[in-house]
């Protein structure tokens, strides 16, 4: 059976505080961005259930996972972040550009992180090859990254990736510029589950297609509802 999907978008990275920052290099989280993982990790709801984390190797994916999910992290040491490169961000923009796969395997090492980065090849952060920043490589490697999840064995994955990426991932464009370029906010949490397709002569088409739960999406609902009610208050 194919797992459930817990996809989050980075907590606030310091190229999000305005756009004279985006000519940082795979800049890191803000103090902003730390307090959201704490909130993130204190509201997650399933997080006894979760087997398996997944993260962009950019580095404010990654300290995503590692600040949010650091007790699962601790309770199975043998259960390391995976860091995916073709969850990485769209643009060739700087603060968009990963690390050298050499400074992340240092900065790993020195600080002892549990993070597994055995998927991470050399070139991940050139933004040539199937990272080149059109809509048909997106396009290609957002089918990739959800075949590879649809295929794990874990019942449920926590997914960290990119404003920009999660729309390519998800084939949801809802709200697309609701952000700077996307519809998502920072730490926000969506599920979703596979679904099954078929083509005009009934045989599967699969193209890993991903569907928000019912649940999911009344609590993002429910929640956009409050928001705008506050909005209006004030």
């Amino acid at each position: 059976m194919a797992p459930k999907l817990h996809l989050i978008r980075h907590a606030q990275g310091y190229h999000n505080l305005d756009p004279s920052c985006w000519n940082l290099i795979d800049p890191l989280l803000t103090e902003e961005g730390k307090k959201q993982c704490s909130e993130l990790s204190h509201n997650f709801p399933t997080k006894a259930t979760v087997d398996l984390i997944v993260a962009s190797p950019m580095r404010r994916a990654l300290y995503t996972g590692l600040e949010a999910f650091g007790s699962i992290l601790e309770n199975n040491p043998a259960s390391d972040i995976i860091a995916l490169p073709i969850l990485q961000e769209v643009s060739d923009l700087p603060c968009d550009t990963g690390s050298e796969l050499q400074d992340l395997q240092i900065e790993v090492e020195q600080k002892n992180l549990p993070v597994d980065l055995r998927f991470v090849e050399e070139n991940w952060s050139h933004k040539s090859g199937k990272y080149e920043p059109t809509s048909e490589k997106i396009q290609e490697r957002a089918r990739e990254a959800r075949c590879w999840l649809k295929e794990r064995p874990e019942k449920e994955i926590v997914v960290i990736s990119h404003g920009g990426f999660l729309h390519f991932l998800t084939d949801d464009w809802e709200d697309g510029n609701k952000f700077e370029g996307t519809g998502w906010a920072n730490t926000e949490l969506r599920t979703y589950e596979f679904v099954t397709q078929e083509d005009d002569l009934g045989n599967d088409d699969d193209d890993a297609s991903i569907q928000e739960t019912a649940e999911s999406r009344q609590l993002r609902d429910y929640e956009m509802g409050e928001s705008e009610a506050i909005d209006t208050l004030l």
